[in-house]
Order: C-alpha cells, then sequence, then structure tokens
C-alpha cells in the first residue's frame, strides 16, 4: 500500500468495516470501541438477566451511571467545551442531569 492510498482513506468519509478491522489489527487499536460507547448513549443500557427491558419515562430511555465509560464522559465535556452543545441541549439529547454533567466538567 502506497501512501498515497493511505491519503486518500484518511481523507474518505467513511471506511468499510473490514479496511477499518485490518488498520484495528496494524495498530493494535480498537477503533470499534469509539462507536460503541457512542452508540450506548442511544441504545441504552443492555440486556442482562436482571435487567431485560430497557427503562423508560416519557418516551426517554433512563440510563444507569455505569454506562457511561471514560471515552463518553470526554465526548460529551469536549460537546461542552467547544461550544457544539450547550449543557441543556446534552441534558435533552442522552438525558443526563445537569449535575452529573456539571461534575464531569468540574473534572475535566
Amino acid at each position: 500500500m502506497h501512501e498515497e492510498e493511505i491519503t486518500k482513506m484518511y481523507d474518505q468519509k467513511s471506511l468499510d468495516t473490514a479496511i477499518l478491522l485490518k488498520w484495528c489489527k496494524l495498530a493494535e487499536y480498537d477503533f470499534f470501541r469509539l462507536y460503541v460507547t457512542h452508540l450506548l448513549l442511544y441504545d441504552g443500557i443492555s440486556h442482562t438477566k436482571r435487567n431485560k427491558e430497557t427503562k423508560k419515562v416519557n418516551g426517554h430511555i433512563i440510563f444507569r451511571k455505569n454506562i457511561y465509560t471514560k471515552e463518553i464522559k470526554e465526548f460529551l465535556v469536549s460537546l461542552v467545551s467547544t461550544n457544539q452543545k450547550s449543557v441543556i441541549e446534552i441534558m435533552e439529547e442522552y438525558n443526563i442531569p445537569r449535575t452529573t454533567i456539571y461534575k464531569w466538567l468540574r473534572k475535566h
């Protein structure tokens, strides 16, 4: 593979998962984790033996604290710190309590 091909891949809007898997193996880094942790915000709580149904109130998913991984916290803090989203927008979109968001902002 030539440098031009790599640059072309980097500039693409999306990348086939088979190619991304090869890059994961080459770089010894799980690039999929970035997407999986982000999807947790939309998918809700993973189904376990104790929790077979996702809890919802008024159509919003109720999240448990343990799903907020380091990557998710950093992602949401970066949205606020770069003014891409306000705290209120994050509260409404992801159903995260205001106090939780402000606690993350103080720590980061």
